[in-house]
């Protein structure tokens, strides 16, 4: 079986006031979007990508027709990785087994939560990154060193999340996967979810 190890690379987005309005309104739609998901997760104890696509995308794309097909998919990949982040990982206080059969807690996605883009709603060619949003395509000129460039054609680009930063701007990070030696990392164990994310809000089922 082959292996793979992360490397991650974060670029700053330094946009004019508008493109970032557009980026900002992104974000709270994209949260509207998981927000609208999550008591479907709640209620039928379900976080697994494939299923909630098939039980939730109908429903999402009629509520919110702006969004735009791809872009609801990425929701429900957002809201089924923080699920099984939530739900599933062994050092989470909302794990499965703790709740031993309760109703599952509501998870909550804050305005500021990440956005994850895929092939479709993100492009970078000659350095110039192309990226959707609710007021249409918008470009950013990306000054990459040489070896982050080199990871555009040399390695697995597997998620591309835009994220807040604490000055109120925004980056991408693209996460590729390089072949390694090494032995594999499961999924759930990519980082350390045992951590819930301060994006997210956990309310216990009364």
């Amino acid at each position: 079986m082959r292996s793979y190890m992360n490397s991650v690379v974060r670029i700053p987005l330094n946009g004019s006031p508008e493109q970032l309005a557009s980026l900002r309104a992104l974000q709270q739609g994209f949260a509207q979007v998981c927000n609208a998901l999550a008591p479907m997760v709640q209620q039928n104890r379900c976080w697994n990508r494939v299923t909630l696509h098939h039980l939730a995308y109908k429903q999402l794309r009629d509520k919110f027709p702006a969004m735009g097909s791809q872009m609801v998919c990425n929701a429900i990949y957002s809201v089924s990785r923080t699920g099984r982040l939530v739900y599933q990982h062994p050092e989470s206080p909302f794990n499965l087994n703790r709740l031993a059969g309760k109703p599952l807690p509501l998870l909550r996605f804050a305005d500021n939560c990440p956005v994850y883009f895929d092939r479709h709603t993100l492009s970078v060619k000659d350095g110039q990154l192309s990226m959707y949003t609710l007021d249409g395509r918008i470009r950013f000129h990306l000054a990459l060193r040489p070896e982050d460039e080199a990871s555009f054609h040399e390695k697995k680009l597997r998620e591309v999340v835009l994220s807040r930063t604490l000055a109120d701007g925004f980056e991408l990070s693209f996460l590729f996967l390089t072949p390694t030696p090494g032995e594999e990392i499961p999924a759930a164990q990519e980082q350390d979810m045992g951590n819930i994310p301060e994006y997210v809000m956990v309310e216990e089922a009364t």
